[in-house]
C-alpha cells in the first residue's frame, strides 16, 4: 500500500473511532485539538497545487516540499506559486502623464441625468489606473547547490519527502533527501512582526554543498492579472542595498521607484554571506550543519533582529489561542461518507482565512499566496471574506476589515459626490488608498450594503453602545448613498434601482439593467438595519429612507420563479442567461428574505439545481451560497448535497485546503463562503427551526457537535 493511501486509511479509521466516542458523549466539550490534528496536511510526494503556508494575516511565506521556495518554476507552471507576501507591500509605476480616474470615464444617461463612470480600460489612462498600484512581492527564499557543481535544484534531486503542517501550532516541518543526505526545515511566522523563523539542518550545510539563496525580484510580470510570474528582468530598474552586515546579521533595503521595504536577516551562529549579483545573497553556516535564522520585513525603517526560538514559541501560543477561541464543529459521529471531507475543508479553511485574510486591509481573492487582479481587493467579496469570522465567534477579524472602511470613508464620500449621490459610495476594486479601478467594476453595486451588514454582525457579537458609536457614521453614510441611488418611477409609484448598474450575475448590459432581485432585497435589508441603528441610538427613523424602503419595487419574477432582474426577465427562457452566479438566490440565504415569497424561492431553487448551466461559469462561493438558500428553505439534505456537489466545476479543495477556480489556483472567497454556510447550517439563523444544527439533515446520517456559533440574521 502506498504511504499516502495508508495514511488516508488510518485517518478514516480514526475518524470512525472518534465518531463512536462522540456519539456516546455528545454533551462533552469538543476535543478541538484532536479535530484539528486529524487534518494536518502530510505530503510524501510533490504536489504543485498544494504548497503550504505559514503567516499571521498580513504576512505569509509559502513553501514547496523542501520547506523553502526551492522549485518556484515547477509550482508556478503547474500549480500554485511559492511566494513571500505582505499586505503592506505595494508598488506604483511612474505616472508622467498625470492620469486621473476621470480620464477613464464613459458617460451613462439614466433618469434624466448623465454621469461618468470609469469603465474604459482600452486607453493608456484606463490601463495604467487599472494596473496601479499593484502588489510588490518580497524575496524568494530557497535552496541551491553550492561549491563544486553549484546549480539550482530540480524535482529530480529530491527523494524521501516527508512534510507535515502542524495546524495547531502554525508550524511547517519538512524533510527531504538530497544527494543521499537528509535536509530538514522547520518554519513559523511571528504573530507580532512580519518575521519568518527557520531551523535548517543538513550535513550538506557542513560540507558546503548546500546554501540558502535569498533573491529579490523586480516585481510581477504585468501581462497577466491572474497568477502572474515574478519578474527577474531588468536588474537596473530596482536597487538592493546592504545597509548593515555582520557575522550574524544582514540588513538589505529594496527600492523600486517610490516603493521600498527592508529585510533583516539574523542568525543564532556566525554566517557566511555571499552576494550573487545585484539582487541575490547566499547564506551558509561558518561551521556545523545547522542554520537558525529569522528574516524580518518592514515597510519603513529597518526591522530589529528577532530570535527564532521566540518566534516558534509565539507562533505556537498564537495558534493555540486561535483554535481555542470562537466556535468549533465536529462531524466525527456522522455516517455520511462525505462528513470527513467537509470537516477537512472546514478545518483547513479556518487556518487559511486566519493566515490570509486576517489583516487590517481587505484581502485580495488570492490572499497572501499569489497575486490576482494586481493584488487589489474586490469589495463585493468582503462579505465572503470576513462575515464568517463573526459567525464563528471571532469578530475581531471582521472589525479589522471595517476599520479599513472607516479610514477610507472620505474617499467613498468623494465618489458619491462625483456621481451626484449623498453619503458614501463604495469602490469595488481598489488598493490600499481606496482609489477605484477602471473596468466594469464601478458599476457593481452589491458591495454597497456590505459595511452595514458586517456592522450588524459586530453589533450582534457585542450589542453595546460602544459598538453603535464606533460604526454609526459608517452605517449612516452608506445607507444615505444607497437611498440616493434609488429613483422614483411615477407611473409605477415605486422606487427603482438602476440603470446603470452591473448585477452580481455579471452577464447583463450595465447601461440598461434595472431592479435585480438580490440587490433589491439587499437594499431593503441594508436600509432596515440602518433604521434599527437609529432607533438603538435613540433617534427616529429617517423618513426619506423609510419612504424609499417601503416603496421599493417588488422582486421580479416570471412564471412563478424569480428572475435575475426586471429589465431582462429571460432567466428561465434563455440558457445563455443561466450561467455565472445565480445571485437571486442570495435574497433568501445570505439575507433573511426582504420581499421574498418562500414558495416562489423554493421553485426558483429547484429550477437552479435542475436547469442552471453549471459548466460555463460557476465559482467556488456559489455552492455555499446556494446551500444557505436551501437551509433557510428547510431543505437540509439539499444544502449538504450542493455544498459538497462533486460534479460541478470549481468545488474542489486541494490538499492544502485551497479552493482553486478557473485560472486561479487560490480563490479564498470559496473558503470564506464555505465557513459562512457551515456556520449558518450549524449555528442557525433568525427564525431557524429549534433544533441542533438546523441546516443539516435529521435522519441520523449527520452527527454535528457544535460550540460557540452566532446565528446569522
Amino acid at each position: 500500500m502506498h504511504p499516502a493511501d495508508f495514511a488516508k486509511l488510518t485517518l478514516l479509521l480514526s475518524f470512525a473511532a472518534t465518531g463512536v466516542h462522540a456519539a456516546a458523549s455528545a454533551n462533552a466539550p469538543i476535543d478541538r485539538q484532536a479535530v484539528v490534528a486529524r487534518h494536518n496536511p502530510h505530503f510524501t510526494a510533490i504536489d504543485p497545487m498544494s504548497p503550504l503556508s505559514v503567516g499571521n494575516g498580513r504576512f505569509a511565506f509559502t513553501a514547496d516540499v523542501t520547506g523553502l521556495q526551492t522549485l518556484p518554476g515547477l509550482y508556478q507552471a503547474t500549480g500554485t506559486p511559492t511566494e513571500t507576501q505582505a499586505r503592506w507591500s505595494w508598488h506604483e509605476n511612474p505616472n508622467p502623464n498625470g492620469f486621473k480616474l476621470s480620464d477613464a470615464n464613459r458617460d451613462y444617461t439614466a433618469h434624466g441625468r448623465t454621469v461618468g463612470y470609469p469603465t474604459n480600460t482600452k486607453t493608456a489612462a484606463g490601463q495604467w489606473l487599472r494596473e496601479n498600484p499593484h502588489l510588490q512581492p518580497l524575496p524568494q527564499i530557497g535552496f541551491v547547490l553550492a561549491g563544486t557543481g553549484a546549480r539550482p535544484l530540480t524535482s529530480a534531486d529530491l527523494t524521501g519527502i516527508d512534510q507535515r503542517l502542524d495546524l495547531w501550532k502554525g508550524q511547517l516541518h519538512s524533510h527531504v533527501t538530497l544527494l543521499g543526505q537528509g535536509v530538514s526545515v522547520s518554519s513559523a511566522v511571528s504573530p507580532d512582526s512580519d518575521t519568518l523563523a527557520l531551523r535548517i539542518r543538513s550535513p550538506l550545510l557542513a560540507s558546503g554543498r548546500l546554501a540558502v539563496r535569498i533573491a529579490l525580484p523586480l516585481g510581477y510580470q504585468m501581462g497577466d492579472h491572474h497568477n502572474p510570474a515574478m519578474d527577474w528582468s531588468n536588474p537596473d530598474a530596482h536597487l538592493s542595498t546592504v545597509l548593515a552586515q555582520t557575522g550574524r546579521k544582514l540588513v538589505v533595503e529594496h527600492v523600486r521607484d517610490g516603493s521600498r521595504y527592508a529585510m533583516t536577516l539574523a542568525a543564532a551562529a556566525p554566517l557566511n554571506i555571499a552576494r550573487r549579483g545585484a539582487h541575490a545573497f547566499e547564506i551558509t553556516p561558518r561551521s556545523g550543519d545547522t542554520l537558525e535564522l529569522t528574516v524580518s520585513f518592514v515597510k519603513e525603517g529597518t526591522a530589529p533582529a528577532q530570535d527564532s526560538n521566540r518566534v516558534f514559541a509565539a507562533s505556537s501560543a498564537h495558534w493555540d489561542k486561535y483554535w481555542r477561541s470562537g466556535a468549533a464543529i465536529d462531524f466525527s459521529g456522522s455516517t455520511d461518507p462525505r462528513a470527513q471531507e467537509l470537516e477537512r475543508r472546514v478545518v483547513l479553511s479556518q487556518y487559511l482565512v486566519a493566515l490570509q485574510l486576517g489583516g487590517d486591509m481587505p484581502a485580495s481573492e488570492s490572499g497572501l499566496t499569489t497575486s490576482t487582479w494586481y493584488g487589489k481587493h474586490h469589495a463585493e467579496m468582503v462579505w465572503w471574506h470576513t462575515a464568517h469570522f463573526a459567525l464563528w465567534g471571532r469578530p475581531e477579524f471582521t472589525a479589522r476589515t471595517l476599520g479599513w472602511y472607516q479610514r477610507t470613508l472620505p474617499v467613498a464620500r468623494a465618489i458619491a459626490f462625483d456621481r451626484g449621490l449623498q453619503g458614501a459610495r463604495w469602490m469595488k476594486m481598489t488598493g490600499p488608498g481606496g482609489r477605484e479601478s477602471p473596468g466594469g467594476n464601478p458599476m457593481i453595486i452589491w458591495n454597497q450594503p456590505h459595511p452595514i451588514h458586517l456592522a450588524e454582525l459586530l453589533y450582534r457579537a457585542d450589542p453595546s453602545p460602544a459598538t453603535l458609536a464606533r460604526y454609526k457614521e459608517l452605517v449612516f453614510d452608506t445607507a444615505q448613498a444607497m437611498a440616493s441611488m434609488l429613483h422614483w418611477d411615477a407611473d409605477g409609484k415605486r422606487y427603482v434601482l438602476g440603470p446603470p448598474l452591473w448585477i452580481a450575475q455579471e452577464i447583463y448590459d450595465q447601461s440598461t439593467s434595472i431592479n435585480p432581485t438580490y440587490e433589491l432585497s439587499y437594499w431593503a435589508r441594508g436600509l432596515e438595519i440602518a433604521q434599527q441603528w437609529r432607533e438603538r441610538l435613540g433617534m427616529p427613523r429617517d423618513p426619506d429612507w423609510e419612504q424609499r424602503r417601503t416603496h421599493l419595487s417588488a422582486l421580479p419574477q416570471k412564471d412563478g420563479k424569480y428572475v435575475a432582474l426586471e429589465s431582462h426577465p429571460d432567466t428561465w427562457d434563455n440558457v445563455d442567461s443561466r450561467h455565472d452566479h445565480p445571485s437571486f438566490l442570495m435574497a433568501l440565504g445570505q439575507l433573511p428574505g426582504d420581499g421574498v415569497d418562500r414558495a416562489v424561492m423554493r421553485r426558483t431553487l429547484d429550477a437552479v439545481l435542475a436547469r442552471w448551466d453549471w459548466k460555463t461559469k460557476i465559482w467556488g462561493w456559489d455552492y455555499p451560497m446556494i446551500a444557505m438558500t436551501a437551509a433557510r428553505l428547510d431543505a437540509p439534505q439539499l444544502a449538504v448535497d450542493v455544498l459538497l456537489k462533486a460534479d460541478g466545476p470549481n468545488n474542489a479543495y486541494t490538499r492544502a485546503g485551497h479552493n482553486p477556480n478557473t485560472r486561479l489556483p487560490v480563490y479564498l472567497p470559496g473558503n470564506g463562503a464555505l465557513l459562512a454556510a457551515v456556520a449558518m447550517m450549524a449555528g442557525g439563523w433568525d427564525g431557524a427551526p429549534a433544533r441542533n444544527a438546523p441546516g443539516f439533515p435529521t435522519d441520523g446520517s449527520w452527527v454535528v457537535r457544535t460550540e460557540g456559533f452566532m446565528p446569522l440574521p
